[in-house]
């Protein structure tokens, strides 16, 4: 009975967290365009899925992910063993990475725009490689107590140092390739390691040592795919394409993981396939899982039961989700690009992207996890509610920028650099509790909701803007969804610290 209590308490804290969306898609249609959408009813239909999605993957967050990452955490902090816990971390970060869907379309992408210049799987397998070595050191990290703001500093200037000297085709390439290592269901699981360890040793602060991985695992494959795009495009032979084409790449496969209406009984098979597929695509994570639970700790789960039914619960809670945003959203978005470049000023342009950015950020179900994990973890400094209105702000700050990048046909790379070294700056200026969970704020903006979304947007203005190449000037925006929310969260904990009374809580 307290089950059903609180999945219905997460229904009604869905709906509200996506009226946001509804109520810029609405003003944009009625008063700016002044036309009613196609396909209305379905749009309808969409969102109400998209509210029982989300619920379903919360209600599967506690019951399921959460536990199991924190139980594990615990046991092996138990045991002592420094290269156990680094296995467990590289083995974790690893398989939640290879198979993610998101990062095998841009890996595809790359390969077919470069003519094979980029290998796909030597793609996937360096992300992913990279994924598990960054969270194996993050349990180092958090094992030893070191602040994660050197890590920072260091990692992203080694980040914008190595942005100058790539070559425009891979740029794009890389913020994305890190952009998808951070999906709806990666995040909660890393997240839950990072917690549970801090939280099992002593001298350990959850909040400064606990958050973290999520951001290591977003800048390391930032470094190493642009180093590799130095090292094919330096030494291979060819003429140089343009390697933007991926962040088009993910937006299509989001759309491309429901099917298309062919008829009633083609559509249920279609969706049975693809829920599936969604089921294959955890199962590297769920092996993992096992081996380590069975294995080497060789006890059996706790609650099994609650634990299968919180992963089933995720996976159909996401799936869900996503068949809501392609019915509700994917299309009209994509309209409203053509029709808003098709005004007379850019203003509305501008507006839009700003509303559609905060919207979208604040309907995220992963920042709404963390976001509740980082209160907790708080102990009073942090709101879970005020956090999301910080992170949304960001994101739209930031989508705005580059749709201004888009609009004028600047080059990204001096956008990305004079962003990250702003991020360095406030790095070293910021309360050093704030750091860790910055970051990770930064990295579960590109999700489920914001990814296909911001893509779309992007793409339709590279599209239908005169003198645009879609595959130079349609990506980016995941890169600045991610840059501005480390900022405004750093900005408000400077502004916490300096000027609220001494001894009150930040």
């Amino acid at each position: 009975m307290n089950g059903l209590k609180d999945f219905l308490h997460l229904l009604q804290h869905s709906f509200r967290n996506l009226l946001p969306i509804v109520v810029v898609v609405a003003f944009f249609q009625a008063i700016v365009l002044q036309t009613v959408p196609d396909g209305l009813g379905s749009m309808v239909a969409g969102l109400l899925v998209v509210v029982v999605g989300v619920a379903l993957f919360l209600q599967g967050l506690e019951l399921g992910i959460f536990p199991i990452g924190k139980n594990l955490s615990n046991a092996f902090a138990k045991r002592g063993s420094l290269p156990l816990l680094m296995a467990f971390g590289f083995a974790l970060g690893f398989s939640a990475v290879i198979a993610e869907p998101a990062l095998i379309a841009v890996a595809s992408q790359a390969e077919t725009i470069s003519a094979g210049r980029v290998d796909g799987f030597t793609l996937r397998l360096l992300v992913a490689t990279s994924v598990g070595a960054v969270v194996a050191l993050g349990v180092v990290r958090t094992i030893l107590g070191h602040s994660l703001h050197w890590y920072m500093i260091i990692g992203y200037l080694l980040v914008v140092t190595v942005t100058f000297f790539a070559p425009e085709e891979i740029v794009g390439l890389a913020y994305d390739s890190g952009g998808v290592t951070t999906n709806i269901v990666t995040v909660p699981l890393i997240a839950s390691l990072g917690i549970g360890l801090a939280v099992s040793i002593r001298g350990r602060n959850a909040l400064a040592h606990g958050f973290g991985l999520v951001a290591l695992a977003v800048m390391v494959p930032m470094i190493s795919v642009q180093l590799y795009g130095i090292f094919v495009y330096s030494l291979g032979a060819g003429p140089a394409l343009a390697a933007a084409q991926p962040a088009a790449g993910i937006a299509q496969a989001a759309a491309a993981a429901i099917p298309e209406p062919a008829g009633m009984l083609g559509a249920l098979t279609g969706m049975l396939v693809d829920l599936l597929t969604m089921f294959r695509d955890v199962a590297p994570i769920i092996v993992v899982i096992l081996f380590f639970q069975y294995g080497v700790i060789r006890k059996p789960i706790a609650h099994l039961h609650k634990v299968v039914g919180g992963f089933v619960m995720v996976i159909v809670g996401l799936y869900a989700f996503v068949i809501g945003l392609k019915l509700g959203l994917f299309p009209v978005g994509r309209a409203m690009a053509e029709q808003l470049v098709a005004l007379d000023t850019y203003t509305w342009v501008y507006l839009f992207a700003l509303s559609i950015g905060f919207a979208t950020t604040m309907a995220e179900p992963a920042l709404i996890a963390i976001g509740q994990k980082a209160e907790e973890a708080g102990k009073g400094r942090l709101n879970a509610n005020h956090i999301r209105i910080l992170v949304a702000i960001g994101v739209a700050i930031g989508i705005t920028i580059g749709v201004h990048r888009i609009i004028t046909g600047d080059s990204i790379h001096y956008y990305i650099m004079g962003g990250y070294a702003l991020v360095i700056a406030l790095t070293w200026l910021a309360p050093k509790y704030i750091v860790p969970l910055a970051f990770d704020l930064g990295g579960v903006t590109t999700s489920e909701v914001t990814v296909p979304l911001v893509t779309a947007l992007g793409i339709g203005l590279a599209t239908n803007i005169e003198g645009r190449n879609v595959l130079i000037d349609g990506f980016g925006l995941i890169a600045f969804a991610s840059i501005f929310p480390i900022v405004t969260v750093m900005l408000y904990a400077l502004y916490a610290e300096r000027f609220k009374p001494t001894g009150e809580k930040t």
